[in-house]
């Protein structure tokens, strides 16, 4: 193990103060890689269990869930980009050893979990587009997703943020065609606006939902992306006013074109959550099978037609491509900034494919493994949205970018909401 960090220094100047109002498209880019977190695998399996299974009853969770992402990512962002450190990196200045490793054992698990959906979701992928057998399907997913990790290493943050939005535009046009050729019922879409469960098999599936849509793993990373995009926080002297100002215009200047980059690329990611639901509650509910991501495909083939079969598969193949991208550099930038260490990615990323590949020779039922993933993705939540609540109030850390009262207890209100749902969650497993 070396003392290496394992992603690259950023390829791009931080803007300065002398134009301090021009957001230009050069500043977007981050959250548009972090939103792939948002439309992976484990999304697909429970967007279209939940659809397939409740019709429109869920649709007010991934409502709900993406608001609380959009304000949850840009505090994340917000946090890098005022700091010059990603999450994991501040925490680990900041905890003693114990607490830092007990932290860390917790953030891999949420990023195996992760891996797990992703792997599993692009060999489900191969699997319906060519025959692959999953097993070898998983290997390919990792394969290729070394390949997209070397165009960061080779090209830069910004060749890397293309090839990753390339694919999202993939991912959108895979996922939505179907809603071109089975549209929902408008009436259905209101009633699934109002905030209800059916019986615990819902509440499940809600926090799967919401595991799925607020991604521990995308809060540790986008931090990491806007400081390896915009470089580290300029240390000043002591006393120059002149560069603390410089540096203050510079940030704001960052924290609004954040802003729109969290708002559209979210709001890309919802729309896609959201469309896989109503695929499913319009076209796919009562019918058998359904709620896997096999059956859905084969539902999908004979009632929309093959093309549209085809294109859904390779949209969930190039989520699974992304998405484990971005899960292996959400992994490092964990082990980095809490461990203080990296490993070589080819040896992380070997380690991490290990579970996924064990259970698809294993015979696991791939979507519900998707599903389950989910769930674990839930409960490692308040441990990444609890440290961020806090730094981001802090004045010492934050300066004059701080959170205001207002933000800080809106906050703490997503907290507890998603605390709750998780205690419920944990009550229905343990009775039963």
């Amino acid at each position: 193990m070396t003392e290496a960090r394992p992603v690259v220094r950023p390829t791009s100047p931080t803007p300065t103060a002398r134009r301090p109002r021009h957001l230009t498209p050069t500043l977007l880019g981050p959250a548009f890689v972090a939103a792939i977190a948002y439309v992976d695998p484990g999304n697909v399996a429970a967007n279209l269990t939940a659809g397939a299974r409740y019709g429109y009853l869920l649709l007010w969770v991934l409502v709900a869930a993406n608001a609380v992402a959009v304000l949850v990512q840009y505090q994340s962002a917000k946090l890098g980009i005022v700091t010059g450190e990603s999450l994991p990196g501040v925490l680990g200045a900041r905890l003693r050893r114990g607490p830092r490793l007990a932290y860390w054992v917790q953030a891999e698990v949420v990023a195996a979990a992760t891996d797990l959906a992703e792997v599993v979701g692009g060999a489900i992928a191969l699997h319906l587009l060519f025959g692959v057998p999953l097993p070898l399907g998983g290997l390919i997913v990792g394969a290729v997703s070394m390949v997209l990790l070397a165009t960061q290493n080779r090209y830069g943050q910004r060749r890397f943020e293309a090839v990753v939005v390339s694919l999202l535009v993939v991912i959108t046009i895979g996922f939505l065609a179907g809603l071109v050729v089975s549209p929902p019922d408008a009436r259905g879409v209101l009633s699934g606006l109002v905030p209800r469960f059916d019986g615990p098999d819902s509440v499940l599936l809600a926090a799967s939902m919401l595991g799925a849509t607020v991604m521990p793993h995308a809060i540790y990373v986008h931090s990491a992306l806007v400081r390896d995009r915009f470089g580290r926080a300029p240390e000043h002297a002591l006393g120059d006013h002149h560069a603390t100002d410089r540096a203050g215009l510079a940030h704001r200047t960052l924290l609004r074109a954040t802003r729109w980059d969290v708002g559209g690329a979210l709001l890309v990611a919802g729309l896609v959550n959201i469309g896989l639901l109503l695929l499913a509650a319009s076209g796919l509910r009562g019918v058998p099978g359904t709620d896997s991501i096999e059956g859905a495909h084969a539902a999908i083939q004979v009632a929309l037609g093959p093309g549209v079969a085809i294109v859904f598969a390779v949209g969930l193949l190039a989520s699974g491509l992304a998405s484990t991208s971005v899960g292996a550099y959400a992994g490092a930038t964990i082990m980095e900034g809490l461990l203080h260490r990296s490993v070589p990615l080819l040896a992380r990323r070997a380690v991490t494919l290990i579970p996924a590949i064990a259970l698809l020779w294993a015979g696991a039922d791939p979507t519900w493994t998707l599903v389950v993933s989910q769930v674990v993705l839930s409960f490692g939540i308040p441990f990444a949205v609890v440290p961020l609540v806090r730094l981001t109030r802090d004045r010492t850390l934050m300066g004059a970018h701080r959170n205001g009262p207002w933000t800080h207890a809106l906050l703490v209100l997503v907290v507890v909401l998603v605390v709750a749902l998780n205690l419920t969650l944990l009550g229905l497993l343990v009775t039963g």
